[in-house]
């Protein structure tokens, strides 16, 4: 079928008027820091994943490395990252001075090898990072199953910090979550951000719900462990160790203020919040609108013989951030082929992920992709195809058609 061609970008942001005028709102307030808007946000998403405290900061990243300072994470653990990642959900622990031990995938999945993991755990692992990728949520089930197995081997911190008394209250490696796609994910009746001890949510411009940048943390109820304790440790962390932020400080006589400890600046402002805020009012429709693109790219995979990730079954369904497809029996090079040839006819792909084995710096640390080998099978075939909700159903006939011509070459 002869189609005009279209310009059709991988994941531009979806802003509509509403998050335009509560900006503008945010900017005639004369409050653009930190302040009333990234508070009810935080309250918002707490609500949303069910969980009794969220803290938004200024990415995924901060938030993953901020979970893990708070729990305690340090030089000389060791923590357990999937090799099919991306970055951040290692490097955060190596921030934090902490050794990472990477797993391979299980076979013809991008989902971490929870036999491999308890094979991993040793005297000084500390924490797993389990990843929701492309927005469906891990089996959690298994990872606690695994982190159980080797329960004997857990020695918690030993001193009068909070991270302490975490672990010693969980008395268990800790479970980590890299929610960054996952925001709006349901598996047994449980959302992303329930199912790990802390979670962490990524707002990028390329996420299904934005605030520009930005991120947020949330983490489960811990017997004996205060929230408001929790939630001051991560505004102390993201702001300079300073006790009062900006709001605080607008009390009368409120000027003065304690450096507690040398730390970081990586808070929400309200300007970012209020984009959030619009995005969160809007975020079912837009779930809803990325199931019937997933339904109608479903329908052609299945066609063509296809692989593509399941967003849904009996008892999950993901946020349908990424459409994951691999195509059986071809090379590196010829995947590389058809993401050029679909890029000439105006289809703009990715791929997600290329395994941090094979990047410099974790090859530098000495990690080679050859004792991956599902990691790497996985990551051969695959392209990720456009999946947004700017998309118009004319848009996703046109991605449709066109994958089906260039790919069928190589099939």
């Amino acid at each position: 079928m002869e189609m005009n061609k279209r310009k059709i970008p991988f994941s531009p942001p979806d802003i509509s008027e509403l998050e335009i005028e509560e900006v503008a709102e945010a900017l005639r307030s004369g409050w653009i820091t930190t302040g009333p808007r990234t508070k009810e946000l935080e309250r918002r998403l707490a609500e949303y994943c069910h969980t009794s405290k969220v803290v938004c900061l200024n990415s995924a990243t901060a938030a993953e490395e901020l979970n893990l300072r708070v729990c305690g994470i340090q030089e000389g653990d060791e923590v357990i990252v999937p090799a099919y990642t991306y970055t951040a959900s290692a490097s955060a622990a190596i921030h934090c001075g902490a050794k990472v031990i990477f797993v391979d995938s299980q076979k013809d999945n991008c989902e971490m090898d929870y036999d491999k993991v308890a094979e991993a755990i040793t005297e000084k692992t500390k924490a797993v990072v389990a990843v929701d990728l492309g927005g469906v949520i891990c089996d959690y089930d298994k990872l606690y199953q695994a982190i159980e197995s080797k329960k004997n081997l857990f020695t918690p911190r030993n001193d009068n910090t909070l991270g302490s008394r975490i672990q010693k209250t969980l008395n268990r490696v800790m479970v980590f979550a890299d929610c960054a796609h996952a925001l709006g994910a349901v598996r047994k009746g449980k959302m992303a951000g329930e199912w790990a001890d802390f979670s962490s949510f990524s707002f990028h411009a390329v996420k299904n719900f934005t605030t520009a940048e930005g991120g947020a943390s949330t983490w489960k109820d811990i017997p004996a462990i205060d929230n408001e304790e929790v939630y001051k440790l991560f505004q102390l962390y993201s702001l300079h160790g300073q006790n009062k932020d900006a709001l605080a400080k607008t009390q009368l006589g409120a000027w003065e203020y304690d450096i507690i400890g040398p730390w970081y600046k990586c808070n929400m402002t309200d300007i970012m919040a209020a984009i959030g805020l619009r995005q969160l009012d809007r975020y079912p429709g837009m779930l809803a609108r990325r199931r019937e693109i997933v339904s109608k790219y479903d329908e052609m995979c299945d066609e063509l013989g296809v692989k593509h990730l399941n967003h849904w079954g009996k008892d999950f369904e993901s946020s349908k951030h990424l459409y994951l497809t691999r195509i059986p029996g071809i090379s590196d090079e010829q995947r590389r082929e058809i993401i050029i040839k679909l890029a000439e006819r105006g289809v703009n792909t990715n791929v997600h992920y290329k395994p941090l084995p094979m990047m410099t710096a974790y090859k530098t640390l000495g990690w080679d992709i050859k004792d991956f080998p599902n990691a790497y099978a996985y990551y051969e075939n695959l392209i990720t195809l456009p999946l947004h909700t700017k998309l118009s159903d004319e848009d996703v006939e046109y991605v449709i058609e066109n994958f089906k011509e260039v790919v069928k070459e190589y099939m």
